[in-house]
């Protein structure tokens, strides 16, 4: 019985540090550029050809 609350206590703290990591990302303006990767794979980019 003591393990399953050890368990349940870690498991609290891992998701607590998950939800922390997550607020602090959102805060960071890490999602700022929602359509730039999209775009990005729709141009077309001659830069890397190899003729």
């Amino acid at each position: 019985m003591s393990a399953l609350v050890v368990l349940i206590v870690v498991s609290i703290i891992v998701a607590g540090a998950f939800l922390g990591a997550f607020i602090w990302s959102v805060y960071s303006d890490q999602y700022n550029d929602r359509e730039g990767s999209a775009m990005r794979m729709l141009m077309d980019d001659d830069t890397n050809r190899l003729n």
